[in-house]
């Protein structure tokens, strides 16, 4: 039987786990060779290993998106070991602590910079650059919380995400005379680690009260963002580059809040969800 992504190979940046490891799960499993990318070899041995239990086809390498060199050298080791690049999905992110940006640390600040900002500038450029030589590829960048606009106590993050929303939309217009399909993807809340460990800066603690009500109310598994995620690498998309995909929407908004309002009322057991809220000093410097 035929997947909709036989023969096409797709490197996810910060696929060892959560939402990128759903994506490329959901690759493999549509008949596409997939690279594990990841900061940690360990990690993406697992991920590789369990990809391959599964059935797929995958490979994969340590890498720092922060470093270019290290980012033109997963290019290469993609087309190496499968023989071609068709599909880039720039996944790997960090949320950095939450709470007022005067109480960062600026290395804190700047780790989120150089993984959400030129992790995505790094990963583009290699990727559009092989893409627009072969005339064909689907690059797909991830939104998050405040892509369309501020988000106070959430600043680094949010601002990152407005920022690779603008990028995008950018690249995809001055990309638009090439079969390179752009998009920018929006995956909604996702039940992931960078979801449930959350490092807050002291005195912020009291803000994030009603946090876990937010999480049960409209998180998802990262399957369900993961299986737009296909859509979007799909044909279903071919020759409609500049898309923004929002997984989010105010139905997803309305129902989740029912659902909650109804185990509240019916006294039903909570997900379960654990919470780790980790306190950080303030930036006094």
């Amino acid at each position: 039987m035929l997947g909709i992504l036989d023969g096409k190979v797709a490197v996810i940046t910060g696929s060892s786990r959560g939402l990128g490891l759903g994506i490329a799960q959901e690759y493999a499993g549509a008949g596409a060779s997939v690279v594990i990318a990841s900061r940690s070899q360990r990690s993406v041995d697992e991920a590789v290993a369990l990809i391959r239990s599964q059935g797929g086809v995958a490979s994969g390498m340590a890498v720092d998106v922060a470093d270019l060199d290290q980012m033109k050298a997963l290019c290469d080791f993609a087309i190496n070991h499968h023989g071609s690049l068709d599909i880039w999905v720039n996944n790997a992110g960090t949320a950095g602590p939450y709470g007022p940006t005067i109480g960062f640390e600026p290395a804190e600040f700047t780790q989120v910079v150089n993984t959400n900002i030129m992790g995505v500038y790094h990963g583009s450029l290699v990727a559009m650059r092989h893409f627009t030589q072969q005339n064909s590829g689907k690059l797909i960048n991830m939104l998050g919380h405040g892509y369309n606009g501020p988000v106070a106590w959430q600043n680094a993050y949010s601002a990152s995400k407005g920022w690779v929303n603008s990028f995008t939309k950018a690249l995809a217009i001055e990309s638009k005379e090439s079969k390179v399909g752009v998009f920018a993807f929006n995956p909604g809340m996702v039940l992931t680690e960078l979801l449930t460990n959350v490092d807050v800066i002291e005195g912020s603690e009291d803000r994030l009260k009603v946090f876990p009500t937010i999480v049960r109310m409209w998180a998802k598994p990262p399957s369900i963002p993961a299986k737009k995620a296909l859509w979007i690498a799909s044909s279903a998309t071919d020759g409609k580059t500049g898309l923004l995909v929002n997984i989010f929407s105010p139905w997803t908004m309305l129902t989740g809040a029912i659902a909650e309002g109804y185990r509240c009322l019916f006294h039903k057991p909570d997900s379960g969800i654990d919470f780790q809220i980790k306190p950080i000093p303030r930036f006094k410097g």
